[in-house]
């Protein structure tokens, strides 16, 4: 699954990786004002995520609570629920609105997470039954995916799913209450993979 952000060098990596998974390709950074709130938070995240995994001074862990509570704030802004270290590098969220996903959840790489989603525990409640989701993933509108389960590499999630069980065969695309198969062709084509891109550009193996 995905690897937390060890070093300045993965930092770098994860928010290059997130800007051509949301498709900004035309800076490289928000915009001060108006249309780039989901940018921003990502950035936030990963910034923060940064602090928290590498930062040990008693100067940068203040700063870390300073960034806690602006991640918290602007999580609030736009409706999401989403803890540090679950996403892995090229995340795309694709619309402000409710996203809710538990602290031990597990997430690979370029993940494209739709509104209305959730990712939590199954009715036991217990925090370690929660999913571990591949790489390459598209999550649609309205899915929950529950419970101590696995998603394979490359499985496209269809709107409003219930998915409580887990799929382990590669690039299909699963649907309904509760999902089930229901094509072999998955998320391949959907969009982009946006650690793929970067690496060839930077011409790289790593992560």
């Amino acid at each position: 699954m995905n690897d937390l952000i060890k070093s300045k060098a993965d930092y770098e990596f994860y928010l290059e990786a997130d800007r051509i998974a949301l498709g900004r390709s035309d800076r490289k950074r928000p915009a001060l004002f108006g249309g780039d709130e989901i940018w921003k938070f990502q950035r936030l995240l990963r910034k923060t995520e940064y602090f928290q995994n590498c930062k040990t001074g008693f100067l940068s862990r203040i700063y870390l609570y300073y960034l806690i509570y602006r991640l918290h704030r602007l999580s609030l802004t736009l409706g999401f629920s989403i803890p540090r270290n679950v996403f892995g590098p090229g995340l795309s969220i694709a619309h402000r609105g409710t996203i809710v996903v538990s602290q031990a959840a597990e997430v690979g790489e370029n993940c494209r997470i739709s509104t209305c989603v959730t990712i939590g525990t199954g009715p036991t409640d217990n925090v370690a039954l929660v999913p571990k989701i591949g790489n390459n993933v598209f999550i649609g509108p309205g899915a929950v995916i529950v419970g101590s389960i696995e998603i394979a590499d490359g499985i496209a999630i269809g709107a409003n799913s219930y998915v409580d069980k887990s799929f382990t065969e590669k690039d299909i695309t699963i649907a309904g209450n509760p999902a089930r198969k229901i094509s072999e062709k998955g998320q391949k084509e959907a969009f982009g993979r946006a650690t793929d891109i970067l690496r060839q550009r930077i011409g790289t193996g790593r992560h």
